[in-house]
């Protein structure tokens, strides 16, 4: 539908008439019965419940290829399935670049009826953070696609809970610049600043989730700290920032004291990280009640760090560790896969490629495929556990040349794997990029970060003593990310970078596990390729 998210006029996929989609709130241990039908009239759609296990209903992921065949225009498909613990997640579209055009929202679960979260709190808010783009999805998936190469570009404008304000400023007063003009807005507008009205000298747990296409963020609150206390739905050591790095696919809960002067409003702002920022701040408004929304706040607002402080954001992640008494992992691995990350070209095209394959999904879902031991549906060989030693990260791109493959990762069910995330040089020289990896269907530790090329030697600085608990962890440039998790979940998962074209560019991986324990897979999920023809041929015998 037309929406103007940043006071320009565009076109969103919106879900029941909102942008983003509406929140929903859930306790742990419910069942979500959730219908999806498709309105879109020249597309298909899939949602994937971020941040959700689905343990014991791997067809409810809400990912295209992998564990489903996408909802067709004017059809309804069911997502049934338990939350099994409380935080804070998310959904999203999960097929093409959907995504990056609006479809998402928040996943609210509140903890079980009697139980209580480990601190304390008056009030919450829920900020969901996107980044936005005036060209439509489409053109930008072409542009990805193209011989040469068209990147999008950076994103316009940053979103807070849908809303951005574009070619104006709410703090532009503040500006000697006159290239920026202030927003003169009533507050009625689908582009006004979010507000979050608070009472004084109380506590407030703001709940912040990234579904940015794109953009690594940074957030502040003007004159007011923030105390960290939840991480991708897993409880952490509460610690004490003044502003917090937060990447696609990340999540948060932080505590806020409103112990500001009352007769004044403060800014939340978000910046871009990682990359040169080229979009202006994304701006909310912190209201102290009863002073008016409209009074804009005496300072100006938060600057964020300098865009590639890499210092300032490791220093940062290394603080996330854990509540004590929190599950720890298994003391060995099974089995390790090294993931090298790398920008190649195949026959020209421009891609990114996980050990030299850049991942291409095929018509007939995994889930579907493997149970039923439909083998010509993919590729049939292993994808590589690792890259050859001699590969220099650090030097720009010295192999161009990538294949693409649809192989799969097959896992040892209650195996314990180890997954060394290895970044390097992109095409460009002196250039390596942030990547927010996820994982879906299961929460890892994160045993650790380095710089340079992962050596068995760095497995002694492995933290084992509280690693967090995440579904997403980045990799810095030109670093490494040591995560391990128990493949205990049966079913075909995905694990890829956040960042919506890198995913479009052959960015990811699939990890399969005891799919011959999945029960029966709904006959909607597998409408499609050789699973829809295993149907029909069985139906007509």
């Amino acid at each position: 539908m037309y929406w103007s998210p940043d006071c320009v006029e565009g076109v969103v996929m919106a879900i029941n008439g909102q942008f983003p989609g509406p929140t929903i709130r859930a306790r742990a241990g419910d069942t979500l019965h959730i219908e999806l039908t498709n309105k879109l009239h020249t597309e298909g759609v899939v949602i994937h419940w971020h941040g959700i296990t689905q343990k014991g209903t791997p067809w409810a992921d809400g990912t295209a290829s992998i564990s489903q065949c996408v909802i067709n225009p004017g059809e309804t498909f069911v997502y049934r399935f338990q939350v099994d613990r409380a935080g804070t997640y998310f959904y999203h579209g999960h097929y093409g670049m959907q995504r990056s055009a609006g479809l998402y929202g928040s996943l609210i679960v509140d903890v079980a009826k009697g139980e209580k979260e480990p601190f304390h709190y008056d009030g919450e808010f829920d900020l969901l953070l996107s980044d936005w783009w005036h060209s439509s999805v489409h053109e930008q998936g072409v542009g990805l696609y193209s011989k040469p190469f068209r990147w999008p570009g950076e994103p316009k404008s940053l979103l807070i809970n849908g809303r951005g304000q574009y070619n104006c400023s709410l703090a532009a007063h503040y500006s000697t610049s006159s290239s920026t003009s202030q927003c003169k807005l009533t507050g009625a507008e689908q582009c006004a600043p979010q507000v979050l009205r608070v009472l004084p000298n109380k506590t407030y747990r703001i709940r912040v989730a990234s579904t940015t296409a794109l953009s690594a963020l940074n957030l502040a609150i003007g004159n007011h700290k923030m105390v960290v206390v939840e991480a991708d739905g897993n409880y952490i050591q509460p610690f004490e920032v003044d502003d917090m790095d937060i990447y696609s696919g990340e999540s948060y809960s932080v505590l806020l004291t409103t112990n500001q002067a009352p007769s004044n409003n403060y800014w939340v702002s978000v910046s871009v990280r990682g990359r040169e920022p080229h979009t202006p701040q994304g701006l909310a408004i912190l209201n102290y009640l009863p002073t008016k929304a409209s009074k804009l706040p005496e300072s100006p607002p938060p600057v964020a760090p300098l865009w590639n402080n890499y210092t300032y954001s490791k220093l940062f992640t290394s603080k996330i560790v854990a509540l004590m008494g929190s599950r720890q992992p298994p003391p060995t691995y099974y089995r390790r896969i090294v993931l090298l990350n790398t920008q190649n070209y195949i026959k020209g095209y421009t891609k990114w490629a996980i050990n030299n394959i850049s991942l291409t999904l095929p018509s007939t879902p995994y889930l579907g495929s493997i149970k039923y031991g439909l083998n010509g549906a993919f590729d049939q060989t292993s994808p590589p556990d690792d890259y050859p030693m001699d590969y220099d990260v650090m030097a720009q791109a010295p192999n161009q040349n990538a294949i693409y493959e649809s192989g799969v990762y097959m896992l040892k069910l209650n195996g314990t794997v180890d997954v060394i995330l290895q970044n390097s040089n992109a095409l460009e020289k002196n250039k390596s990029e942030i990547h927010p990896w996820h994982l879906h269907g299961h929460d890892f530790w994160v045993l650790g970060y380095g710089e340079g090329k992962f050596t068995a030697k760095d497995d002694r600085s492995f933290n084992f003593k509280n690693p967090p608990l995440r579904n997403t962890a980045v990799i810095f440039p030109y670093g490494w990310t040591a995560l391990r998790f128990v493949a205990d979940n049966p079913g075909v998962w995905a694990f890829h970078c956040h960042i919506e074209p890198h995913l479009h560019m052959g960015m990811g991986v699939v990890f399969a596990e005891g799919v011959h324990l999945v029960g029966k897979i709904p006959s909607e999920a597998l409408t499609c390729g050789l699973t829809a023809k295993m149907f029909l041929d069985n139906n007509n015998h």
